[in-house]
C-alpha cells in the first residue's frame, strides 16, 4: 500500500499576491493548506509560518528523543494528537510574530487558516482551523471531512439563516476560528478509512468559492493523474472568475 501526492497554487485573476501557503511532505504522509490574512504582506507571512512550522513539528515527532511543543493527549489517538499539535504550535509561532514587541510592523493581528491530511496505512486524518477544507472523493462522490468555522455556517448550524438568505448573506468570508486569532486555538480534527482509490482533497475557499463540489468530483473523476488533477481544479476557479488564491492539494490511496 501507499500514497501519491500532488498540489499546486496560484494568485488568481484578482489578487496581486499570493497569501495562500502549500505544504506536501510525501515522506511524513502529511498535506498542508493555509490561507493567510491581514494587511499589507501579513497573510503571506502568517500563512508562511503555519506550514514551516508543520514541516518542523513533523520532522521531530518522529524522534522518540524530541520533546513535543504542546502535550500529547492520550485520550485521543495518534494521528489526532499530531495535527493538533502540529497546528497548536503554528498558531503559537504566528502569535509570537505578530506580538508589537517583536518589532514586526503591519504583522499585528495577522492570521491564517489552516487544514491538514494525515494518511497513514488505510486512515486518513483532517484537522482545520477556519474555511479552508478537506474532501474524500471516493467512486465518483465528494465526500465533505470538514465543517467551515465562519459565521455562515454557524447561522446555519444554529437554524438562523436558510434557503434564500444563505445566498444573500452578506459576511460570507467572516470566519470565527484561525490561526494568530487568539493564544489558544481549538483544532477540530475528522478521522476516515480508506478505501483503494479514494483521493484525499484540502483546499483553500479560493477554490470551494469558484467550483461547486459536484464540478470538483467531476474533474477528479476524468483526471487520473493528480497534478494534472490539481491544474484542472485550479484553471477551473480561474475561468470561474478567480477571485482569490487557489490552492489545492490531492492524495490518492494505493493498495
Amino acid at each position: 500500500m501507499g500514497f501519491e501526492f500532488a498540489g499546486a497554487t496560484d494568485v488568481g485573476r484578482k489578487r496581486d499576491h499570493n497569501e495562500d501557503a502549500l505544504l506536501l511532505l510525501p515522506e511524513h504522509n502529511v498535506a498542508v493548506v493555509c490561507d493567510g490574512m491581514g494587511g499589507h504582506e501579513a497573510g503571506e507571512v502568517a500563512s508562511g509560518i503555519g506550514v514551516e512550522t508543520v514541516k518542523r513539528f513533523f520532522e521531530i515527532a518522529g524522534d522518540p528523543d524530541a520533546t513535543w511543543p504542546f502535550r500529547y493527549d492520550r485520550t485521543k489517538d495518534e494521528g489526532t494528537n499530531l495535527l493538533v499539535v502540529a497546528a497548536q504550535w503554528a498558531n503559537q509561532r504566528i502569535r509570537e510574530a505578530s506580538d508589537p514587541g517583536a518589532n514586526a510592523p503591519g504583522k499585528r493581528g495577522m492570521g491564517t487558516t489552516f487544514v491538514g491530511c494525515l494518511v497513514r496505512e488505510k486512515k486518513a486524518w483532517f484537522g482545520w482551523v477556519g474555511d479552508s477544507r478537506g474532501y474524500v472523493w471516493r467512486r465518483g462522490e465528494l465526500h465533505p471531512t470538514t465543517s467551515d468555522h465562519s459565521l455562515l455556517n454557524e447561522l446555519i448550524k444554529s437554524g438562523r439563516l436558510s434557503g434564500e438568505d444563505i445566498e444573500n448573506f452578506q459576511h460570507k468570508n467572516v470566519i470565527t476560528r484561525a490561526l494568530g486569532m487568539a493564544d489558544h486555538t481549538e483544532v477540530d480534527v475528522s478521522a476516515w478509512d480508506l478505501e483503494a482509490g479514494d483521493v484525499c482533497l484540502v483546499c483553500c475557499d479560493g477554490l470551494t468559492g469558484m467550483v461547486a463540489d459536484d464540478r470538483i468530483a467531476e474533474i477528479l473523476a476524468q483526471e487520473p493523474q493528480l497534478q494534472k488533477a490539481c491544474q484542472r481544479l485550479v484553471d477551473e476557479a480561474n475561468e470561474n472568475g478567480g477571485v482569490d488564491n487557489i490552492t489545492v492539494a490531492l492524495v490518492r490511496y494505493i493498495q
